[in-house]
């Protein structure tokens, strides 16, 4: 269970929120591009050493990306090609944010490259799903949500201790993390479609 799945509990913090960008015209493409820039801006910061800057972008990042399909939501107005434009900007995040840790000298070329592996392949399994017909699956130890709420974490400890542990910092770590459970985690997204094609008739 990952806490993309929680997303819809979570609408009475959102809501006021919602509320005052649907009131000054906001829309949920403009949050959705919005996140786009932020995610840019993270993996640069990272790159350049900015832990604190990246981590604070990260942060604007998942409020973004929370506020465009809430706001969507609460103007009715959900659609194919919303969806399209969030996926695409959410792997693009995600390319951005670990390029920018990994190219910024947190962690080797090989760990980064072992978790967009990992990142990329949870995500597309999951929406694969939806595209054979399945309904889109969240399943798995690590969805989006985790990530982004691992690097903030991760940020904020690598303020903290800058020296990492084992010689290798807290968001060089978490790149490990993310290329072991993100694989895990699509290891299980596969099986979970494959045993759900297997019940077809």
């Amino acid at each position: 269970m990952t806490l993309d799945t929680y997303r819809p509990h979570l609408k009475w913090i959102y809501r006021p929120f919602v509320d005052i960008a649907i009131k000054i015209g906001i829309t949920p493409d403009h949050f959705t591009i919005a996140a786009f820039f932020v995610a840019l801006f993270a993996g640069i910061a990272f790159y350049f050493g900015e832990v604190a800057l990246g981590t604070f972008l990260i942060m604007c990042n998942a409020a973004f990306d929370s506020m465009d399909g809430a706001v969507a939501r609460a103007m009715n107005i959900q659609s194919r090609k919303g969806d399209f434009l969030d996926h695409v900007v959410d792997r693009y995040a995600d390319i951005f944010i670990i390029t920018g840790i990994f190219a910024g000298g947190f962690a080797p070329w090989w760990i980064g490259v072992f978790a967009l592996v990992g990142v990329l392949m949870v995500s597309y399994l999951g929406t694969q799903a939806q595209a054979i017909g399945i309904g889109r699956y969240y399943g798995g130890v690590l969805g989006r949500a985790d990530r982004l709420l691992l690097l903030i974490i991760a940020g904020l400890l690598n303020i903290l201790f800058p020296a990492g542990v084992y010689g290798l910092p807290f968001l060089g770590w978490l790149l490990v993390i993310f290329g072991i459970i993100g694989n895990i985690t699509a290891i299980q997204r596969f099986v979970y479609v494959w045993n759900e094609l297997n019940r077809e008739p």
